[in-house]
C-alpha cells in the first residue's frame, strides 16, 4: 500500500471517528435501575434537578384532561410513597392512551424527571422513533405503554 492510500485511510478514520463521536453526543445510556445512580424522585426534587431518567410507582390521585396544545399528551397526577406528588405528562402522539387508569390505581412509570415547585413532571414515557432518547413507558395492571 502505497503511503498516499495509507494517509487517505487515516483521514478516512479520522472522518468516521468524529461522526461517531457527534453521532455518540444524542444517544444517553438507559441506567439498569432506571435512574441516575444514586437519584430518587425526592432527591431530585430536594436539589431542583432535569433532565433525569427517573423511574417511580405512585398512585393516581387526580386524572386531568388531556393537553391537546401540540403534541396530545395524556396527564394526570401520581402520588408517591413519602408523599411527592408529580405530574405525569404521556404523549399519545407516539404511544397509545392507557383507556383504563383511574383515581386509587398504581403505575409504574420511567421517564425524564423536570423539576417545578409543585414536585416535577416525568414525561417521555415513550419510545422514541428517532432513537435519541432513551426510550421511557408506564406500566398500569400488566400491560406496558410505549
Amino acid at each position: 500500500m502505497s503511503k498516499k492510500t495509507r494517509q487517505k485511510h487515516r483521514i478516512l478514520l479520522l472522518i468516521a471517528f468524529a461522526i461517531l463521536g457527534y453521532a455518540a453526543s444524542f444517544y444517553s445510556p438507559q441506567q439498569t435501575d432506571g435512574s441516575a445512580p444514586g437519584q430518587n424522585a425526592e432527591t431530585l426534587y430536594e436539589q431542583q434537578q432535569s433532565n433525569q431518567q427517573l423511574e417511580v410507582t405512585g398512585q393516581i390521585i387526580k386524572l386531568l384532561t388531556d393537553d391537546h396544545v401540540g403534541r396530545r399528551h395524556q396527564r394526570f397526577i401520581i402520588k408517591l410513597e413519602g408523599g411527592l406528588t408529580l405530574l405525569v405528562a404521556h404523549n399519545i402522539d407516539l404511544a397509545d392512551r392507557i383507556e383504563t387508569i383511574k383515581e386509587g390505581d398504581t403505575v409504574n412509570v420511567y421517564g425524564e424527571y423536570e423539576w417545578n415547585e409543585r414536585g416535577g413532571v416525568i414525561h417521555w414515557t415513550h419510545h422514541d422513533p428517532d432513537k435519541r432518547h432513551v426510550d421511557g413507558w408506564i406500566k398500569h395492571q400488566g400491560t406496558t405503554y410505549q
